[in-house]
């Protein structure tokens, strides 16, 4: 499937349900896919892109960048403390706050360098135990401490169990964002962001219906 015709489910996705055209960010999922597959999406115009890990994305969108000029960068996976000094430094959005470790980390680089990605605290609205994320009863007091910290927490974000119908766990993120006044939802991905789109998805990450299957 092509970028073009991910574009046109997302444009007829919120047509459905009487959403704004282009209140819905689509986040081309790059990791671990080759440059062969990257560069023709990079050169069809698109510049907003997800990573899971700092190490990779380090080592191949500096390049990029210079080539093709200023891209929005999103790193979507779980973040190590100690790669948080250059995830702030690579990525423009963190889909993955999700403990007072990393919060106070975030707060403390954040005076040193005088700037901060914008911030999704990671929701693990399956509660499961492998998984990151905090849990949905304490999403809540989380959000108010990472604010208390002065840090730029934009929206939530989830990632249902594989085996689950993601629509409730969609939904109740949405309610945990309204709950806390977060403008961004992010959730949805290859499988079912059309599904997020129709409960208030503004961020949806998709990487192998845009580039294929990962090797």
């Amino acid at each position: 499937m092509s970028l073009s015709d991910i574009r046109a489910r997302i444009s007829a996705a919120e047509k459905e349900v009487g959403r704004a055209a282009g209140s819905v960010s689509l986040i081309a999922v790059s990791k671990e896919q080759p440059e062969a597959r990257v560069l023709p999406v990079l050169e069809a115009g698109h510049r907003i892109f997800g990573e899971n890990r700092v190490q990779e994305a380090a080592g191949k969108w500096p390049d990029w960048v210079a080539r093709f000029g200023p891209l929005d960068l999103h790193l979507l996976g779980p973040l190590q403390t100690n790669k948080t000094r250059q995830a702030m430094e690579l990525f423009q959005t963190i889909h993955s706050l999700d403990r007072p470790k990393l919060a106070r980390r975030f707060a403390q680089l954040a005076q040193e360098l005088g700037q901060c990605p914008e911030l999704f605290v990671q929701v693990n609205t399956g509660a499961e135990p492998q998984k990151a994320g905090v849990l949905p009863q304490d999403a809540d007091a989380f959000i108010a401490d990472a604010r208390a910290l002065d840090l730029p927490v934009i929206g939530v974000m989830c990632i249902p169990p594989l085996e689950d119908d993601p629509a409730p766990h969609f939904r109740q993120l949405a309610e945990i964002g309204a709950r806390n006044g977060l403008r961004a939802l992010s959730m949805g991905m290859s499988g079912d962001f059309e599904i997020a789109i129709a409960h208030g998805a503004t961020h949806v990450r998709v990487g192998s219906a845009i580039f294929g299957a990962r090797k």
